[in-house]
C-alpha cells in the first residue's frame, strides 16, 4: 500500500507543531532569507542552504516537482557591502557579482539545488519604493527630518507576535543612534537617505536606498503574492528581521503574510558560538578543503534542523565514518532499478521526515537498510539488490548517496598521497606476490598502503580499496 503523507511542521509563529496544509495544493510557496554577498559563505550559511534544500526536495516529492515554488533572495546592497567595496576600491556590483558566484559554487558542492527564483534587492527597487509609499499612505510609516523613512511600530498592534517580545520590554533596552531621527526607538528604517559617494536610487523622499527588512517583504510579495505558505531562515533572523517583515507586509497588504515560520538552529564551534572575534569562524571553503562536501552535508542532516549544531573536526570525522558505512553497503551490489518505494523501511523513513523533517531518524532507517544489504550479500542477491535500491532512493530524497560508491570510497588524492594509478600498481604487485606465495612481501605492500591511508578489502571478486 502506498504511504499517505501527513507532514507536520513546527510553526514558530504558534510555537507548536501543526499539520501542513498549503493555501493552494497546486502551488506550494516557500521563501527563505538568503545571503548578504560581501564575503565567502560560512558554516552557518551552509546549514541554511542544506536544511531548506531538504525541505524543498521533500515538498517536491510530496506535491510534485512542478507544484513547488522555492524563492531564496540575495541581499546585494547594504552597509557591509558598501563598506567592503569602498575598502577594496571597486564598484559594489563587482564585489556582489564575485561573491554570488562563490556562493553558487559552495551550494553546488554541498548538493544544494538552485531555488526556482533568486531575486536580488537592487533589481526590485521599484517594488520596494511602492511598498514604502503604501505604508506612508496608510499611516504606518513617516518621513523623518533627516530624509530617512521609518516604520511606525506603534501603528501595528500585533508587533512582537513572532518573537513573543513585549513592546515596553523592547523599548527599555533600545538605543537610538545619534544620526537617527525616529519618533520611537523601536521604529526601523524603510528607506535610507543617500550619503555622499554611496549607491542611490530615486524615490518620492529623495535619493537613497532600501532598508534591509523592506527588501524581503517586497521581493517575497512580488514573487509569491501577499500571502504564502512557508517563510524560513536562520534563528538569528526571527527578531527583528522576520518580525519586521510581518509588520511591513501585513500593514501594506492588509492580509496575513505567512502561515508557517521555520527557523534552523545556530551553529556552534566546539560548543562556543561561531564568531570572527573568537577566531572560530569557518568558511565553507575552509571546511571543504579538509572534508568531502557530502560528509559536510551528512553532518548537517545528522542533527534536527531546529537544534543547535556543534561543529568540530571530530564530528566531521564521525560523519565521514558513517557515510563510508552506507557507501560500503552499496559497493558491489547491482541495485535493482524497478523497486517501488513501499515497505516497512520506506514507511518509517517517510514518517520521520513527515514529523517536522526529522532527518536524524530518517538517517537511522538508512542504516537499518544498509545492515539488511550487508546481511543479504552473497546469500540472496536479489533481496540485497532490492534493499540497496531502496537505500539509494530514500537517501537521494535528502541529497545523500547520489554518487557511485567507488567514487566516494576512493575519495580524492587532492590532499596529497598516492594517486589512483599508484594504488592500483601496489595492488597488482601484492597480487603477484601472493600468487608466488611471497607472504611477507604481500603484507609489506598492504602495510605500505595502510600507512598512506589506503584500506584494502579482499573479497570473492578480487581486491577493492578505499581511502581512510
Amino acid at each position: 500500500m502506498a504511504y499517505h503523507h501527513q507532514l507536520q511542521i513546527h510553526n514558530n509563529l504558534t510555537r507548536r507543531k501543526e499539520p501542513f496544509t498549503p493555501i493552494d495544493p497546486q502551488r506550494v510557496r516557500m521563501y527563505v532569507c538568503g545571503m548578504t554577498v560581501y564575503d565567502y559563505c560560512h558554516v552557518g550559511h551552509a546549514r541554511v542552504m542544506v536544511v531548506f534544500d531538504v525541505v524543498n526536495r521533500y515538498l517536491r516529492h510530496i506535491y510534485g516537482a512542478d507544484r513547488v515554488t522555492y524563492v531564496r533572495n540575495i541581499t546585494d546592497i547594504d552597509d557591509k557591502i558598501i563598506q567592503r567595496a569602498q575598502t577594496n576600491g571597486e564598484p559594489f556590483t563587482a564585489l556582489t557579482e564575485r561573491f554570488i558566484g562563490h556562493m553558487n559554487e559552495d551550494a553546488e558542492q554541498l548538493g544544494v539545488r538552485r531555488p526556482d527564483l533568486e531575486p536580488r534587492a537592487t533589481l526590485h527597487i521599484e517594488e520596494i519604493v511602492a511598498m514604502v509609499a503604501t505604508l506612508v499612505e496608510r499611516g504606518h510609516a513617516y518621513a523623518a527630518a533627516n530624509g530617512d523613512v521609518y516604520y511606525d511600530v506603534s501603528s501595528f498592534p500585533s508587533y512582537g507576535q513572532l518573537s513573543g517580545k513585549q513592546l515596553e520590554e523592547l523599548r527599555s533596552g533600545a538605543r537610538v543612534e545619534v544620526e537617527e531621527a525616529k519618533d520611537d526607538p523601536l521604529d526601523f528604517v524603510l528607506w535610507k537617505a543617500a550619503k555622499p559617494g554611496e549607491p542611490a536610487w530615486p524615490s518620492p523622499w529623495g535619493d537613497g536606498r532600501p532598508g534591509w527588512h523592506i527588501e524581503c517583504s517586497a521581493m517575497s510579495t512580488q514573487a509569491l503574492g501577499p500571502h504564502f505558505d512557508i517563510h524560513g531562515g536562520g534563528l538569528d533572523l526571527q527578531f527583528p528581521h522576520h518580525e519586521n517583515e510581518i509588520a511591513q507586509s501585513e500593514a501594506a497588504c492588509g492580509c496575513k503574510f505567512v502561515n508557517y515560520w521555520m527557523h534552523n538552529g545556530f551553529v556552534r564551534v566546539d560548543n562556543e558560538k561561531m564568531s570572527k572575534s573568537l577566531g572560530n569562524f569557518f568558511t565553507i571553503r575552509e571546511v571543504l578543503a579538509k572534508f568531502d562536501p557530502e560528509v559536510v552535508r551528512y553532518f548537517i542532516l545528522s542533527s534536527h534542523y531546529r537544534s543547535p549544531l556543534n561543529y568540530s573536526d571530530h564530528h566531521l570525522e564521525q560523519a565521514k565514518g558513517a557515510l563510508t558505512t552506507l557507501y560500503t553497503a552499496l559497493r558491489g551490489v547491482a541495485a535493482s532499478t524497478t523497486t517501488g518505494l513501499a515497505g516497512e523501511h520506506v514507511d518509517r523513513f517517510f514518517a520521520a521526515l513527515d514529523d517536522d523533517f526529522g532527518t536524524p531518524e530518517a538517517i537511522a532507517v538508512l542504516f537499518e537498510l544498509a545492515r539488511e544489504v550487508n546481511r543479504l550479500k552473497g546469500v540472496d542477491d536479489a533481496a540485497a539488490a532490492h534493499h540497496a535500491a531502496q537505500l539509494k532512493q530514500l537517501a537521494g530524497l535528502i541529497g545523500l548517496l547520489e554518487r557511485e560508491p567507488e567514487l566516494f570510497l576512493r575519495g580524492s588524492s587532492a590532499a596529497g598521497g598516492l594517486t589512483d594509478g599508484e594504488i592500483e600498481q601496489h595492488i597488482a604487485a601484492r597480487l603477484e606476490a601472493r600468487r608466488n606465495k611471497q607472504w611477507a612481501e604481500a603484507d609489506r605492500l598492504r602495510d605500505e598502503l595502510k600507512a598512506q591511508g589506503i584500506i584494502l578489502e579482499d573479497g570473492a571478486g578480487g581486491t577493492t580499496w578505499r581511502r581512510e
